[in-house]
């Protein structure tokens, strides 16, 4: 005959399994949803490091030129976990685009000899108008004239002389800059390990324009891998910042 206290101890342990069971789904649950916050905070921690490189790029633009450029939108992040393999963002970036004065400079430094005949040819044109046009023209002719002969810009001491020759693809490097120190100084949180990857995959958001000069962003697609334990020997003192991004791979496409 079974005794009541074999079945008190059975019952006993029956709701602890039960009790178990049910605690052990509501566990991996709950790591889930930290697991799906922390990349939710990285996500936005990407968006604003396009979105510094931007900015630290059109800080210096102010000083040469009155109108500022734009950028196409706002940057947006998308990562997510692949299993085996580690973390993975996708990366929309917005592109640059400058405004009509600097494109226009762009075509007149660019061919300055065949801008000059241009001006030969409209002035023999307007020799050809009736009187009454004749000095309007004349007038627009040499308004277009003087501001040909205006100097190039000039980059002053504090900007870099690379933002006056080619803003976009100043714009580039300052995005792919601001992108790989934020996977490598605030990635901790994920907590990859040794094995596992990191990978940013950063992409414009907008095609080039063809039709438009200068319009010669390349951050068309850009991938930025690092690995666990290069991250781990980073955040413990092992190896530089310096360092650090050296281990960081990129690939473009």
């Amino acid at each position: 005959m079974v005794s009541r206290n074999t079945i008190v101890i059975a019952a006993v342990a029956t709701l602890w399994a039960t009790v178990a069971g049910a605690q052990a789904p509501k566990s991996a649950e709950l790591e889930q949803i930290k697991q799906r916050q922390r990349i939710s905070l990285m996500e936005g921690v990407f968006e604003r490091a396009v979105a510094n490189g931007a900015d630290n790029l059109l800080r210096q633009v102010k000083h040469v030129m009155p109108d500022v450029p734009m950028l196409t939108g706002a940057p947006a992040v998308r990562g997510f976990r692949l299993d085996g393999y580690g973390l993975f963002f996708d990366v929309e970036v917005p592109a640059l685009r400058l405004p009509l004065a600097w494109t226009l400079r762009y075509v007149v430094d660019g061919n300055r000899l065949a801008v000059n005949t241009a001006f030969a040819q409209l002035r023999a044109m307007v020799l050809e108008q009736p009187p009454q046009d004749r000095a309007r023209l004349e007038a627009l002719v040499r308004q277009m004239e003087q501001r040909n002969q205006q100097p190039q810009a000039i980059a002053p001491p504090d900007v870099d002389p690379a933002v006056v020759r080619d803003p976009n693809e100043a714009y580039t490097r300052a995005v792919k800059e601001a992108l790989v120190d934020a996977m490598l100084e605030s990635s901790g949180p994920l907590n990859l390990g040794p094995d596992e990857w990191l990978t940013l995959a950063a992409r414009d958001n907008v095609p080039n324009d063809p039709l438009v000069p200068g319009d010669s962003t390349d951050l068309q697609s850009v991938i930025f891998k690092v690995k666990g334990s290069d991250l781990a020997a980073f955040r413990s003192g092992q190896i530089t910042l310096e360092q650090a991004r050296a281990r960081v791979k990129a690939e473009e496409n």
